[in-house]
Parts: C-alpha cells; sequence; structure tokens
C-alpha cells in the first residue's frame, strides 16, 4: 500500500519551542522575584551562620572540592566542548557544525553575562553582614549602586555559574537530540544549584543570588538560541 504524502509542517512549528522557552524564561523571573519580595535571603542564611559567622566557612570539602576543583571541571568542559565543535563526539556527533558553535558560545556569554553585573553589583556576601560578624549592613541587590558597607561584588552567583553557564546547551541539542537535551538540562540543574547551596553553607551568597545566575544564564542560551534561529531563517 503506498503511503499518504508527508504533510509540510506550518510555518511557525520551529518556533513553537521557543515560545514555550520564553515563557519558562518569564515564569522564573516571577519565582526569583517573588523569592526577593519575600525578603527570605537572611532567613535563610541564618540557617548557617550566627553572630560568629559562618562555621562551614573554611569546610575543606566545600572549599576544596566544592568550589575550586568545580571550578576547574567547568573550564575543562568549555575546552573539551570547544574542541568538539571540530572533533565532535557522543551527542555532538548529531549536531550541526553551527549548532555545536551554539553551545561553546552560550557558555562563554552567559559566563560573561554574570561576570559583569557582578562585577557592578555594590552588593556583599553574607559573611560580610554584621549579622554574621562582619561590617557591612544588608542592602538588596535592587538597589542598584548602594553601598552595603562591604567588599561588594557578590551578586549573582558567580561559582553557581560554573553550572549553570551550560544550560545554554539545552537549546543547542533540543532540535536534533531531545533526548540528550534533557538529561544535559536535568544534569546542569542540578549542578548548578548544588554549587549554589554550597556556597551559601559557607556564607558565600544568598540563594536570591543563586536563582538570579540560573536565570540570567538561562536567558542568555535562550538569547544566543534566538539570534540562531533568526541567521538561519534570513538564509533559509
Amino acid at each position: 500500500m503506498q503511503s499518504s504524502p508527508r504533510l509540510p509542517l506550518p510555518a511557525n512549528a520551529s518556533s513553537t519551542p521557543t515560545t514555550r522557552w520564553i515563557v519558562i524564561s518569564l515564569i522564573g523571573f516571577v519565582l526569583a522575584s517573588f523569592w526577593d519580595l519575600a525578603g527570605q535571603d537572611v532567613a535563610m542564611a541564618r540557617w548557617w551562620g550566627t553572630a560568629q559567622g559562618f562555621a562551614l566557612r573554611d569546610n575543606p570539602f566545600l572549599v576544596n572540592y566544592m568550589h575550586e576543583v568545580m571550578r576547574m571541571l567547568g573550564w575543562i568542559m568549555v575546552v573539551v566542548l570547544s574542541i568538539g565543535v571540530w572533533l565532535p563526539f557522543g551527542a555532538l556527533r548529531r549536531l550541526p557544525t553551527a549548532r555545536r558553535v551554539q553551545l561553546v558560545v552560550g557558555i562563554l556569554i552567559a559566563l560573561a553575562a554574570v561576570a559583569i553585573v557582578k562585577r557592578s553589583s555594590a552588593t556583599s556576601c553574607p559573611w560580610d553582614l554584621q549579622l554574621f560578624g562582619g561590617v557591612a549592613d544588608y542592602v538588596s541587590h535592587w538597589r542598584w549602586g548602594v553601598r552595603d558597607g562591604g567588599g561588594g561584588h557578590c551578586f549573582p552567583a558567580g561559582h553557581a555559574a560554573a553550572g549553570f553557564a551550560f544550560l545554554g546547551g539545552y537549546f543547542a541539542l533540543y532540535r536534533d537530540a531531545p533526548r540528550a537535551a534533557r538529561w544535559w538540562l536535568a544534569v546542569v540543574l542540578v549542578v548548578g544549584f548544588a554549587l549554589g547551596i554550597g556556597q551559601q553553607m559557607r556564607g558565600a551568597h544568598y540563594m536570591s543570588h543563586t536563582l538570579w545566575t540560573a536565570w540570567l544564564c538561562w536567558t542568555a542560551g535562550l538569547a544566543v538560541d534566538a539570534i540562531v534561529q533568526r541567521h538561519k531563517a534570513m538564509h533559509a
């Protein structure tokens, strides 16, 4: 029996995932904003901090493995994925070269976005607060440019970006390797939040810092994907 002809996809079919991702990005923005409005940062910091400081600040596992080793592994992954652009392996073999480039560029742009915001921020870390034995007053990171008496440059969570920056890989993988993309997303989220919480236990960040890092990295990856899709559409 002769098979029926395949119907063409609707003109907007390729934009459907992007629309869904934009909605997720907006929901993430609202949820992170609600956390800020609820004022839960200091309350959560009290789980691990006292007036004498944070007992786990110099914990060998959190400092040596969760911080230094994981940061080094993050950069090793960037190098490996960069090599994979020209010598693809695993799920990368299913991606066209442009998507492999998108994956690496998305990671680097996410890292740059977090670094730029962090460098511009006047917000100090929890361990700098008077509440926890430091010298700074608590000032919301939304009060941009207002000094709190501490060292500043603590918002958002730079170390968590060693995990969350790889969120852009989900967008690069999704269309050609959706199963790998879902696994990638799950692993990146687990690693990102683990790194963020590890730093919170040390007094280096608040939960809002971790949430906004995740949102920035997700949005950066989405923006790169939108640019690539637009470029492909213009040359189709």
